[in-house]
């Protein structure tokens, strides 16, 4: 299924809101950040399959900060949409938010952004929709994602030619809070 007219980023919009149950709490009675990820991963299967009307998986996730935690009895509510499309890939844009139902008071929780990738029956990579932006919004977003990936390719790159073993990277490591015996 060949795809060549544009979509909105409204096409791919996604909202969840979950009550917090003491069942999700880890052992100091927050909620688990397993439990959030694994909600971050179905909104954002959600949003790249309803954009791209294909099946898609996870490719990867760019980083998770748990800024602030979630209590047990909060309103957990995830917004996503695709900011950027590849050819078959998608990022698409996480934000979690909590509320106190009591006292109505919102907490910016975390933000994330996970790269999906379209596939078929046979699970080939099929051709995703390009992108119709609409709103300044969704221009800011689309270029926000287009830093983060020549950002992450120059750290692949540095990565890839950093050679830790030379006598200068060994004894960099007195910089920090380790030590080596090889």
């Amino acid at each position: 299924m060949r795809h060549h007219t544009h979509r909105k980023v409204s096409a791919s919009k996604v909202t969840i809101s979950e009550l917090m149950l003491p069942s999700h709490a880890n052992f100091s009675g927050k909620i688990h950040g397993g439990y959030i990820l694994m909600l971050m991963d179905q909104i954002a299967f959600a949003s790249a399959s309803k954009y791209s009307g294909s099946y898609c998986v996870t490719a990867s996730v760019d980083r998770v900060d748990f800024l602030n935690p979630i209590e047990v009895g909060e309103l957990m509510t995830m917004k996503a949409s695709v900011n950027y499309v590849g050819n078959s890939s998608m990022v698409v844009g996480i934000r979690v938010t909590s509320e106190n139902i009591q006292t109505g008071k919102v907490k910016h929780c975390n933000s994330s952004y996970f790269t999906m990738v379209a596939k078929d029956n046979e699970g080939k990579n099929v051709t995703v929709p390009p992108l119709l932006l609409c709103s300044l919004e969704d221009v800011r977003r689309f270029f926000n994602t287009v830093k983060r990936i020549s950002l992450k390719k120059e750290r692949d790159l540095h990565e890839e030619t950093f050679d830790h073993t030379t006598p200068e990277a060994l004894a960099a490591l007195k910089d920090y809070r380790v030590k080596y015996e090889l």
